[in-house]
């Protein structure tokens, strides 16, 4: 019964824990990949320094029209920042392909195989 048990919490264990090297992705060149980062920081610059000039901006002789679209500008900016940004650093890197578990996850797992062993 304890060779079942041990060997199913085994079985479990290296479920659990899938390793990066089984995940079916494509090989892509490194150069693609860099002139896609290359192009995307110069968009991403001068996204930034126009963002610098809204801020530089004296708002209290605009209208409120003017300031509402300038308003709008910086939402759309901010919003394709953040999509490069996620896009940018998922081609530098290979992150988002882990398990991530609890404090009181681990206790429980770690409580079950004590008990169960």
């Amino acid at each position: 019964m304890k060779k079942l048990t041990f060997g199913l919490m085994t079985a479990f264990m290296l479920f659990l824990f899938f390793p990066n090297q089984m995940n079916a992705e494509t090989k892509t060149s490194k150069k693609t990949t860099t002139t896609i980062v290359a192009l995307k920081t110069d968009e991403i610059n001068t996204m930034i320094v126009r963002l610098k000039e809204i801020k530089a901006m004296d708002f209290s002789t605009m209208k409120p029209v003017e300031r509402k679209e300038l308003r709008k500008e910086v939402r759309s900016i901010r919003s394709q920042l953040k999509e490069n940004s996620n896009s940018t650093y998922a081609a530098t890197t290979n992150s988002g392909h882990g398990l991530y578990i609890s404090l009181g996850a681990a206790i429980i797992i770690a409580l079950l195989l004590i008990i169960l062993l």
